[in-house]
């Protein structure tokens, strides 16, 4: 079983890729897209996409599976890209499709929580990028990470494990109408000892 990664040379439309998780934080799209559009030339955009594959499983119904930067491809989507190279890191193609999903989870390869931080079934995953919904508990996780929160973690879906974390302890309402109080309070937060459990836990912990 291939875990490799091998390019694919020729691009492959950005809709006919399967996402592995339902939500996106929209915020941090929004930022990607206005990174993208930095580069103005048609030829920086192009250089662009080509250092930023995106790791793919190859499935056996010969569609391929997004096992990251679910927000890098949306925010190409939104922008008008309509198609780009992949990295397979997953060759998956032999499997039988009812045992597919379990083998994705068995990986943690794939993370089918809502908005909500609820567990749903495999079929309610979304079909194409374009359909991936907001979640911006997921939103002020990557704001945490990059404030210095926590740190950067290989430890998949960790910045979904922090917004779960975030959600229980912050109002949406806060997180959408005020953000950087959000952010103060997540901050916080992040640096006690409740925190410790997390990928990228960088304390200290004062209340020991």
């Amino acid at each position: 079983m291939a875990n490799t990664r091998e390019p694919r040379v020729h691009p492959i439309p950005i809709l006919s890729l399967r996402p592995t998780q339902m939500t996106v934080g929209m915020r941090e799209v929004k930022e990607k897209r206005k990174r993208f559009r930095e580069h103005k030339s048609k030829k920086k955009q192009e250089e662009l996409i080509g250092r930023h594959m995106i790791p793919v499983v190859h499935g056996p119904d010969d569609r391929y599976y997004v096992v990251d930067h679910h927000h890098l491809a949306r925010a190409l989507h939104d922008e008008g890209i309509e198609d780009i190279l992949v990295a397979v890191i997953g060759d998956l193609t032999m499997v039988e499709k009812d045992a597919f999903w379990g083998v994705m989870d068995n990986k943690r390869w794939v993370y089918p929580y809502d908005a909500k931080g609820e567990r749903r079934s495999f079929k309610d995953l979304p079909k194409t990028i374009k359909d991936l919904k907001d979640d911006p508990f997921r939103s002020l996780a990557g704001e945490l990470r990059r404030a210095g929160g926590f740190a950067k973690d290989t430890t998949p879906f960790s910045e979904f494990l922090w917004a779960d974390f975030l959600r229980r302890q912050i109002e949406r309402k806060t997180v959408e109408d005020h953000f950087s109080k959000a952010l103060e309070k997540a901050l916080a937060l992040a640096k006690g000892h409740s925190a410790i459990y997390l990928p990228g836990w960088c304390g200290p912990a004062d209340e020991d």
